[in-house]
């Protein structure tokens, strides 16, 4: 269901404009800023695909209509101030920006590096890198080359350890003991080559 926004709330700028920030509903990366208008807002509210305001060609913009790069609207919220809107979106193609990067925040410092998500996708995206391009000295590495025999070894051993500390009712044991469970677990995911979203798509589906 397309999430309802009141339009006569929304306080738009002198030129009729609110920026609104496009988010990932899965994993919380930001993918773009852009700007709307009411039309643009009502017509995203509607199709509940989003629609954008284009300032350089001062036209309404589909997104992602002529490159498939839809986004399907899974949420929407406005600030305080109700001057700013925050949608969570399904990116269509895992890609948001023109240059062909998912997020249009790719850049740091004159590099290219993926966006920042949540913990457990960053610790899964090192993973997979380490999966790509291993290190000697590597943990990771060591748990891969080990395959199910190592991997599944050690998630029932972290599995045990969560029980003991659950048992002992030790917060500060029970949040290490879970971490390692979740790290070990990732791994698996990736040994097999399933994607951390695919697992966040089952939660949401079950949510």
């Amino acid at each position: 269901m397309t999430p309802s926004i009141p339009l006569d709330q929304i306080r738009y700028n002198d030129q009729g404009l609110v920026p609104a920030i496009a988010q990932d509903y899965l994993d919380g990366t930001v993918l773009m800023l852009a700007w709307m208008n009411r039309e643009s807002l009502q017509k995203t509210l509607e199709t509940g695909e989003v629609w954008y305001w284009s300032r350089s060609r001062s036209e309404l913009w589909h997104k992602g209509a002529t490159s498939g790069h839809l986004q399907k609207v899974k949420g929407m919220r406005y600030d305080c101030d109700s001057d700013a809107l925050l949608i969570t979106v399904e990116q269509m193609g895992d890609v948001a920006c023109h240059t062909g990067e998912r997020s249009c925040f790719h850049q740091v410092e004159d590099a290219v590096v993926p966006p920042p998500a949540d913990t457990l996708s960053q610790v899964y995206g090192v993973i997979c890198d380490r999966k790509a391009h291993p290190k000697p000295d590597s943990y990771t590495n060591k748990l891969l080359a080990g395959g199910d025999n190592k991997i599944l070894k050690k998630i029932g051993e972290e599995a045990a350890e969560v029980v003991m500390a659950c048992k002992d009712d030790s917060p500060d044991e029970i949040a290490g003991e879970v971490a390692d469970l979740l790290y070990h677990t990732l791994v698996a995911l990736a040994h097999h080559d399933v994607d951390l979203k695919a697992v966040y798509r089952q939660l949401q589906s079950r949510r």
